[in-house]
């Protein structure tokens, strides 16, 4: 056993000959001022017997001689320079490791396009730079969806600079928007001035953001804050992404078709899309966060579509929505009950 170890598992006295207890010191001190201490003294110290700095007088076993500090401090250094030792064998041991394992990933050659799948971009800088590097790699098709409601134009104005330049490369793009999109003057004037490089639909809600250029690279939000986003150019990914997208397409209205109409008096294509919403189940704010409108607007919205129903409470409107035929696809609806109408079974 290591001497300078000695002693760490005493109770009471966990340390080594260069931090004793503060008891253990006052002891050791008085034994080297008068060269011998009695045994009973250091009782309460057993630490200074274990560390081998106390030993028994062979000329009087009922006191205990001190070992000379000059040999503490020799066994002392010794233990030290044999711990930075082998610290340094560890350190070389580690760094030969992850040499060996660092020329492993070197050997290995990417296939031919092959590339990063999946990239984590944090912060709106890094999120930029990886898409003006999209941009000027594009040369035939950008696909996005823009969710939530009307565009600013200073939203608009963030990318301007990268539609124009695909414009001028002759690149097609395509815009999904949800309907209250159509409200804002910003989309208007960007659409006027792209002209025919981009074509624009709409719908009740769309999914989340997404950047697809030229059917390779992706972009999608990482976070809810959309600081961070993920650039995709997994092939089957990407592939399942445009997927989505074409799907969309065609459900969606072209940005200068009028809405269809709901077929019941008083209630507006947006209302119906509340009513449908809230048949499902959905609170106010997710039903507001869905279609790009405000809070505020969608309990507006659902106030003038109890008020247009007849319907008196939340539980009541449910009902009136389903009578109407507006918790699902458009069908005929049926006949509106107006307050003081209702059957009995209604209730």
């Amino acid at each position: 056993m290591d001497w300078a170890m000695a002693g760490h598992g005493t109770d009471g006295h966990p340390h080594g000959a260069d931090r004793l207890c503060e008891a253990g010191d006052q002891v050791y001190s008085r034994a080297v001022r008068r060269g011998r201490v009695p045994r009973g003294d250091a009782e309460a110290v057993p630490c200074l017997l274990d560390l081998a700095l106390l030993h028994p007088d062979p000329d009087d076993m009922g006191f205990l001689v001190p070992t000379a500090p000059q040999e503490v401090m020799t066994r002392l250094l010794r233990e030290v320079y044999d711990e930075v030792s082998a610290g340094q064998r560890r350190l070389g041991a580690a760094v030969t490791a992850v040499e060996r394992y660092a020329g492993l990933g070197e050997q290995r050659q990417p296939a031919a396009g092959e590339g990063t799948a999946i990239r984590v971009l944090d912060g709106l800088a890094r999120i930029q730079a990886a898409m003006d590097e999209a941009t000027q790699a594009c040369t035939t098709e950008v696909l996005t969806v823009q969710p939530g409601g009307i565009r600013r134009e200073h939203e608009l104005s963030e990318g301007l600079h990268r539609a124009l330049a695909l414009r001028g490369r002759g690149v097609r793009m395509r815009d999904l928007y949800t309907h209250v999109a159509r409200h804002g003057q910003g989309l208007l004037h960007y659409m006027e001035l792209m002209g025919d490089a981009v074509e624009a639909r709409t719908l009740d809600e769309v999914i989340d953001r997404l950047i697809l250029f030229d059917r390779t690279v992706a972009f999608v939000p990482a976070n809810a804050e959309r600081t961070m986003a993920l650039e995709l150019r997994h092939p089957a990914l990407v592939e399942y992404l445009v997927t989505v997208f074409e799907r969309l397409w065609r459900l969606a209205l072209p940005l200068t078709a009028p809405l269809p109409e709901t077929g019941i008096d008083g209630i507006s294509h947006r209302e119906r899309s509340i009513a449908a919403l809230l048949a499902e189940g959905h609170q106010d704010a997710v039903i507001a966060e869905r279609l790009g409108i405000s809070v505020r607007t969608c309990r507006a919205h659902i106030a003038r579509l109890s008020e247009t129903l007849g319907a008196a409470s939340r539980t009541q409107l449910g009902v009136r929505i389903a009578q109407a035929g507006l918790d699902g696809p458009p069908r005929t609806p049926a006949p509106v009950r107006r307050p003081g109408r209702e059957s009995p079974t209604a209730r």
